[in-house]
C-alpha cells in the first residue's frame, strides 16, 4: 500500500496563570504526526513538556520528521525514535493505523482540585472548594505553602466530603523534616482516605522512609522518569526491586516515558511486582487527551487516568474532550511542516 505522512505545529493558547518550574507558559506548541496508508489514518502527539522534558519542542519536531521520511520510504517508523515524547507520539501513530489502538474509551479522569485561593492560616477554608458532585476521587497538589497547611486543608476538605478520597502529588517539594510536618498535622482518621502521595520528598529515600513512618501509601512519578532517564535501566526484576520497590503506584506520563511500548512494559512489570499504575497527562492537547482515556481504558481499565488539564487551555485541537466548551481548532489550519 501508498504510505503518505504529514508533520503539523501546533500553538495553543493556555491559560495565563499556567506556571511550570518557575515559568510561565502562555502558549503549548508541539507536533501532531498522521501517518496514511491505503484508507487508513493513524495520529499521535509529540509534545515535550517545557521544564520536565529533555528534549525541547524544535528537537522533537527535527527527529519526527526524519523517522516520518523513514517511513514513508519503507523503514521502521521507531528505528531513530529516541526522545520519550518522539517515541510515544509516533507509536501512537503507528498504532492507532494498525487498528490496535481501541477507539472505545470511558472519558472521565480524576479532577484536579486548586487550594491557591485559600487563605494561608484560614483554617476549614478548603472545605470550600468546589468538588464535582458525586465526586468519589480527586487530585490535589501539595508543596506550595507550608505543609502544616497544607495538612490543615487536606483534612478540612476531607471532613467536609465524607466520601472523598484523595491523591495528593507534593512534587518532591518537601524535606524528611517538613513531610513528618505534614503528617503531624493531617488528622489521623484521614490517613486511610489518601489512595496515594506522589513524590513527597526531594530524596526517594525520604519519600520511603515517610511512608512507612505514617502509612501513606507512596506513589512515583518524578522518581519514575529519572529511573527511566538513566542509560542503564532495564525492567528486569532486579533493578525494578533496587529502584522502583517500595511504591503503591506508578504514575506513567507517556510523554516523558517513552514509546506506547514500554509504557505497556512498565505496566505489565509493575503488576507483575503488585505495584498500581495509572497514566498521566503532561498538558497534551484535547487530541492526544483523548488518546492517553483510550490507551488507559484499553491497559488500565480498573484505573481512573489523571488527565484533567484541559481547563489550563484556551482551545481545544481538533478532537473535542466529551463535555468541552472550548473552542476547538482544526488539525488542518495548524502549520503543515512536511507532507508527502
Amino acid at each position: 500500500m501508498t504510505r503518505s505522512a504529514s508533520l503539523y505545529r501546533y500553538r495553543l493558547p493556555m491559560d495565563t496563570g499556567v506556571i511550570l518550574r518557575g515559568r510561565r507558559l502562555t502558549e503549548r506548541i508541539g507536533y501532531i504526526a498522521e501517518l496514511k496508508e491505503g484508507a487508513r489514518i493513524g495520529r499521535g502527539e509529540i509534545a515535550p513538556l517545557p521544564g520536565f522534558s529533555v528534549e525541547c519542542a524544535d528537537q522533537a519536531g527535527q527527529q519526527s520528521l526524519h523517522a516520518l521520511k523513514r517511513w514513508v520510504a519503507g523503514q521502521d517508523i521507531m528505528a531513530c525514535a529516541r526522545w520519550p515524547s518522539v517515541a510515544f507520539g509516533l507509536s501512537m501513530a503507528a498504532l492507532e493505523l494498525q487498528g490496535e489502538l481501541p477507539i472505545t474509551a470511558r472519558y472521565q479522569t480524576v479532577p484536579l482540585l486548586s487550594l491557591e485561593s485559600v487563605n494561608a492560616g484560614a483554617e476549614g477554608a478548603a472545605a470550600t472548594l468546589s468538588v464535582p458532585a458525586d465526586c468519589r476521587l480527586a487530585k490535589l497538589k501539595l508543596g506550595r505553602g507550608s505543609p502544616q497547611q497544607d495538612a490543615v486543608n487536606v483534612s478540612a476538605l476531607l471532613k467536609a466530603h465524607p466520601s472523598l478520597m484523595l491523591r495528593l502529588d507534593a512534587n518532591c517539594a518537601w524535606s524528611l523534616s517538613q513531610a513528618r510536618e505534614f503528617a503531624r498535622h493531617l488528622a489521623p482518621a484521614h490517613v486511610s482516605r489518601i489512595a496515594f502521595i506522589e513524590d513527597p520528598c526531594q530524596r526517594p529515600a525520604d519519600s520511603l522512609t515517610f511512608s512507612k513512618e505514617t502509612g501513606l501509601a507512596l506513589a512515583w512519578d518524578e522518581t519514575l522518569q529519572a529511573a527511566v532517564r538513566q542509560p542503564d535501566f532495564t525492567l528486569d526484576t532486579d533493578f525494578w526491586l533496587d529502584s522502583l520497590s517500595g511504591a503503591n503506584t506508578l504514575v506513567i506520563k507517556p510523554t516523558l516515558i517513552g514509546s506506547v511500548q514500554r509504557c505497556i512494559a512498565l505496566i505489565r512489570q509493575a503488576q507483575h511486582t503488585g505495584t498500581k499504575a495509572v497514566i498521566s497527562a503532561s498538558l497534551e492537547s484535547s487530541l492526544g487527551l483523548t488518546q492517553l482515556a483510550r490507551l488507559s481504558c484499553w491497559l488500565l481499565p480498573g484505573s481512573v487516568p489523571g488527565l484533567d488539564t484541559l481547563n489550563l487551555f484556551r482551545s481545544q485541537l481538533e478532537l473535542s474532550w466529551p463535555g468541552s466548551s472550548l473552542p476547538v481548532q482544526p488539525l488542518q489550519q495548524q502549520t503543515r511542516v512536511w507532507y508527502s
